[in-house]
């Protein structure tokens, strides 16, 4: 299966009718960077989803810094960007690809099935002198229909059975090795990770903003049966989309999102940590 779409290929369907484009940037230390820079530039055509306010539901005790949206008000979201059930969807964000893999996650998790992550980010498609515009985009409502896929989350009771029961389900720990060895924490109560997880830094997957071929792809999680289930996380649900399509495009199929990540484990008093030795 296809996850990831070209600048060429973008370039070449611009003027689309049924191609909706999603600028998602954004920056964890400045919430309102990311809207700015949409608004100064951004591809012709594109609307704009911003992490908090689109992608994100009401921060509570525990469920972490980024809870999953309400459904039916992310379908809002999506359908006023003209997304229909057959519209084809090019995200973007600087070319990290865990803010627009956020997006993707969230319309494949409500049954979409023509989302696409874009090849090397708008940093890649401003380097190649490709068109920009600050004009809000016009479109009409769109349609879209919510099948929820049921497999792709992960729950903390489900964490800790892989965890803490150890019932055989690979944990994979998206965040930088300094952060999963618990030698740094600056957003968390408690530095380390969840036990048993198996490191894998989501930006692993990405040679610069380019996605790495599927054989390589193969080859980071070549330790790692394909038949066998994988919950991902990171620190709050959102960079661990990465890993998620990554895995996708190395073979595995059972991968689910644990959306609260570290950041609701760690909101536990109770729950273990472990750090690097």
């Amino acid at each position: 299966m296809e996850y990831i779409r070209s600048i060429e290929w973008l370039s070449n369907h611009l003027n689309d009718p049924n191609v909706c484009i999603v600028d998602c940037r954004f920056n964890l230390a400045d919430a309102d960077s990311g809207e700015r820079e949409y608004k100064e530039a951004h591809i012709p055509g594109a609307h704009y989803a911003h992490l908090d306010r689109h992608l994100s539901g009401e921060k509570r005790t525990h469920g972490g810094r980024h809870p999953l949206p309400d459904l039916k008000e992310f379908q809002k979201t999506a359908q006023s960007f003209g997304i229909n059930d057959d519209t084809t969807v090019i995200v973007y964000d600087n070319g990290d690809a865990m803010f627009a893999g956020r997006f993707w996650w969230l319309l494949s998790y409500v049954g979409h099935q023509h989302v696409y992550i874009l090849d090397g980010g708008f940093a890649e498609w401003k380097k190649k002198g490709l068109p920009v515009s600050n004009a809000a985009p016009d479109s009409q409502p769109g349609r879209l229909s919510l099948q929820v896929q049921e497999g792709w989350t992960a729950s903390v009771e489900d964490v800790k059975q892989a965890a803490l029961e150890k019932d055989g389900t690979t944990l994979i720990d998206s965040r930088a090795p300094e952060r999963y060895e618990g030698k740094v924490e600056p957003l968390d109560r408690v530095p380390g990770h969840i036990p048993t997880a198996v490191n894998h830094f989501f930006k692993a997957g990405l040679e610069g903003s380019f996605w790495k071929s599927e054989e390589a792809q193969k080859e980071r999680f070549q330790e790692l049966d394909p038949t066998q289930p994988v919950i991902v996380y990171c620190g709050s649900g959102v960079s661990a989309t990465p890993n998620i399509i990554a895995l996708k495009q190395a073979g595995f199929h059972n991968v689910r999102l644990y959306a609260g990540s570290y950041s609701d484990w760690s909101s536990y008093e109770e729950l273990p940590v472990e750090k690097k030795k």
